[in-house]
């Protein structure tokens, strides 16, 4: 008897062992996360920096997430097409990294709800859809501040790429500084209409060289201005990713966009099931902006500098405190009042002392 019923007992603990681990199996899928790129993972710029927060993802939850990515996707219809295809893939986060994939990203979020979509340096948002940027223009004031002290000319030189909020707000930073801290110096802009395009990125910056500019920005994603720079004597600050090693005599830092840290969190939240549709803006206080500053500015100027950064980092400064006025004198920020993330989001003016003029 007892022989007799070991079988039908032994089957249904079996079974359910079996039911048990499949259930398991599935409460440990991974989670899909998916990355739309702009330009190569090999820009040394914006896309690379963006790979390297993927890989720090994939580092820190290992086997909790499958990533992937798809890179030289342009602006458009391409975008959407992309961005929906991984939405119907079983993706459940996508992140699309560039401003002008927002309203493709908009319009695919609406379509697949139950998916998770965050936009870099966009504005639009949904339940499902959140955006996330880096407050650049923190780093781009330090680096105004360096190109103030270190200037012989006066003229500082700007490869932009696109005239939307966060290039424009960048060049203000810029102004704001220079005017600080050496007054009556000059920001000169050349726009590439392109986010990475060395030829053009460098043409741009041999003609601020030859306009005078001693110091070259750049919010392109190439290193074609550092080596330019570098190529004829010049200072030169970098972004998105450290540039120095394209110009070690000529970067004096790097505006470093981390963005790993915020990438794991979106993850986890997701996860948790905690995950809610926000506007995040990373800065230096969180360690989304890194600005390594080379030896080749000098001690009390790298001191002071830190100090500038400090400033930021504890709230006590704000580099868009007003009285600021844009080109025609008009009052943007009154005296003491800190401009807010929406008025920084839709920044659509230079600031007084910008001597170029907006595209139109």
């Amino acid at each position: 008897m007892h022989k007799k019923s070991k079988g039908p007992l032994l089957r249904t603990l079996v079974a359910a062992l079996g039911f048990s681990a499949a259930m398991s199996a599935s409460a440990a899928d991974p989670l899909k996360v998916g990355f739309v790129y702009i330009g190569p993972i090999g820009d040394h710029g914006w896309t690379y920096q963006h790979e390297q927060g993927r890989k720090a993802l994939a580092e820190k939850l290992g086997d909790k997430v499958e990533t992937s990515f798809v890179e030289n996707v342009p602006e458009g219809a391409d975008a959407e097409r992309v961005i929906r295809n991984m939405a119907k893939g079983g993706y459940d986060l996508i992140f699309s990294t560039s401003f002008g994939y927002m309203n493709p990203t908009v319009k695919v979020a609406k379509q697949f709800p139950k998916v998770t979509f965050e936009h870099a340096t966009g504005y639009k948002q949904a339940k499902n859809l959140g955006t996330y940027l880096s407050r650049s223009y923190e780093g781009r004031y330090v680096g105004g501040y360096l190109a103030a002290k270190m200037t012989k000319s006066k003229v500082v030189g700007y490869v932009a790429s696109f005239p939307i909020p966060e290039v424009i707000r960048d060049i203000n930073s810029i102004q704001l500084a220079l005017d600080k801290y050496n007054p009556g110096t000059e920001i000169k802009v050349v726009w590439v209409n392109s986010w990475f395009d060395p030829g053009k990125e460098s043409d741009a910056a041999n003609a601020l060289i030859d306009q005078g500019a001693d110091v070259i920005f750049q919010h392109t994603d190439s290193p074609a201005p550092i080596q330019t720079a570098e190529r004829r004597g010049v200072y030169a600050v970098g972004y998105a990713s450290d540039m120095a090693h394209f110009g070690p005599k000529a970067v004096l830092t790097s505006i470093v966009n981390n963005w790993g840290p915020h990438y794991i969190k979106a993850s986890e939240a997701v996860m948790a099931g905690t995950w809610k549709s926000q506007d995040y803006w990373g800065g230096l206080d969180d360690d989304t902006i890194q600005l390594p500053i080379s030896d080749i500015v000098p001690a009390d100027v790298k001191a002071e500098a830190e100090k500038i950064i400090a400033s930021i980092k504890s709230g006590e400064f704000h580099p868009f405190t007003g009285p600021i006025k844009d080109q025609s004198g008009a009052v943007k920020l009154a005296d003491g009042v800190v401009a807010t993330n929406a008025e920084l989001a839709s920044m659509n003016y230079y600031v007084e002392n910008v001597k170029a003029e907006l595209p139109k």
